[in-house]
């Protein structure tokens, strides 16, 4: 504690925030005494540098400070490291950084390269207690410029080799090594079927009209206990032109249950359209995702309301992630409308890796069929984020071919080239025929597992690629 108070006074920044339990126990449970800091700050977005290399040829550099007898970094020569780290990054003179920690300098250049598949030569004045050391308080820079009071590390390569005077090793045996340290315990690299998937294209020329057009579109947003992506929903929709309403449904008790059944009726009569977003709704409930949010939309009330909205009105539906989950068990995808559960219909299950999975995929536009769609072409890649459990698609042959040819399946998993795969590293779920997304017969219910509402200009710096959907915006475009 002295040690964080010492940290505040010297670099004159107040602690924000703060835990209670420093005790070391808690009930029964003892627990070893523990600190855990963090920093937060803002800047602007075209200030900020991601840490994987960027171009082979270029010199990477570390800037360290002036330690004490302890090992520590000297205040003054840590905030001078500060300002000139800043200078340089707002010049565009470093153009990927990492601040080394328990893996020293070491760690630093093996996980800068590995992004980008670059191989890396060490200087050969750099010592190995130099290489391995903590260096804390100290910045590893991709720099295109020459730092002053920078020591050289080495040079960016692309012959994917690490090389230290006569010693080389491939970059391939280090990622191996790297991502396969657990492998016996949490088993990631799941063998996958070497059968080619087929990539289903289906381009449409006209999409329905809505029966009453409206300059700007009301669109109802759900939060469910464990809905964790309505902020998010909200803001994309609004940033496209809609007006958002986030609904929370309150099931304290059976009274606020039913007023809510009763609210979110009214307010769907008042709405175009409905959106289920993203979460863990009741935890995740076991034996399934989604119960809570299915047996809401089943009450007789909300079900009349959803109908109305899609059959009269002709409005729109999505959701995403656990939202997809409640729309393929509610039957609204594939079929359009609230059917009762069958055995053999379409549905969505656990990970065939049996765990979570959050990471960037890559997704390819199969139909362009539904209105939210109408922004792209079929065969364009778009990049998602996608974090779920249970989020592998499976339904019989028959029901594949039938959505294929009636343009249903809107979206795929695909890999670096653009193909359909079941390759887990991409397929994360392994999702028959890498089905991402699908819609409902006339594409106006569209439900997927990638989060596209988790996208705004200046995310994802450190991945290549376009993760712009561009399905809010059509999906003003529709009404207007």
């Amino acid at each position: 504690m002295l040690g964080a108070y010492k940290a505040q006074v010297e670099l004159e920044v107040a602690a924000i925030g703060g835990k209670d339990s420093m005790s070391g126990s808690f009930e029964d449970i003892h627990v070893p005494p523990t600190l855990v800091s963090f920093a937060v700050t803002t800047d602007k977005v075209k200030n900020i540098v991601s840490p994987e290399f960027k171009t082979a040829g270029n010199k990477v550099v570390v800037l360290k400070p002036e330690y004490d007898e302890n090992g520590l970094p000297k205040i003054d020569s840590l905030k001078k490291n500060f300002e000139t780290v800043t200078k340089l990054m707002r010049e565009g003179k470093v153009v990927s950084c990492w601040t080394p920690g328990f893996g020293g300098i070491a760690e630093a250049i093996l996980k800068m390269s590995l992004g980008n598949d670059f191989g890396f030569s060490f200087d050969e004045n750099l010592s190995t207690d130099e290489l391995f050391d903590y260096s804390y308080g100290s910045f590893v820079m991709e720099t295109t410029a020459d730092i002053k009071d920078a020591k050289l590390v080495g040079t960016i390569t692309d012959d994917k080799t690490f090389n230290l005077g006569k010693d080389a090793i491939k970059t391939s045996e280090l990622f191996e090594i790297y991502e396969n340290k657990l492998e016996d315990i949490y088993s990631c690299n799941i063998k996958h079927s070497k059968n080619n998937i087929e990539d289903f294209t289906y381009e449409a020329k006209e999409w329905p009209k809505p029966a009453i057009k409206v300059a700007k579109p009301r669109v109802l947003i759900p939060a469910f206990p464990g809905t964790n992506c309505e902020y998010d929903t909200a803001k994309a929709m609004e940033d496209a032109g809609c007006e958002a309403k986030i609904f929370i449904v309150n099931n304290l008790n059976q009274d606020s249950l039913k007023k809510s059944i009763e609210d979110f009726a009214a307010e769907t009569n008042k709405s175009q359209i409905i959106f289920i977003p993203g979460g863990f709704s009741g935890g995740d409930e076991p034996d399934g995702s989604a119960k809570f949010i299915t047996s809401f939309f089943r009450n007789a009330e909300v079900k009349d309301a959803v109908t109305e909205l899609l059959d009269a009105r002709e409005g729109l539906m999505a959701g995403v992630c656990n939202g997809f989950q409640a729309l393929i068990k509610l039957g609204l995808v594939p079929y359009g409308k609230i059917v009762e559960p069958s055995e053999d219909a379409p549905t969505l299950t656990y990970n065939e890796i049996h765990r979570h999975q959050s990471r960037v995929v890559h997704t390819r536009i199969a139909s362009n069929k539904s209105p939210w769609l109408a922004n792209l072409n079929a065969g364009d890649i778009i990049n998602v984020v996608v974090s779920n459990g249970e989020g592998r698609f499976i339904a019989n042959e028959k029901d594949i071919q039938e959505l294929a040819k009636n343009g249903q399946i809107a979206t795929q998993y695909v890999d670096l080239n653009g193909k359909a795969t079941a390759d887990i590293h991409f397929n994360l779920n392994n999702s028959m025929c890498a089905i991402e997304g699908i819609t409902s017969p006339d594409g106006r219910v569209f439900g997927k597992m990638g989060h596209a509402e988790r996208y705004a200009p200046g995310l994802y710096k450190n991945v290549p690629g376009n993760f712009d959907y561009k399905m809010f915006e059509a999906a003003v475009k529709y009404f207007n």
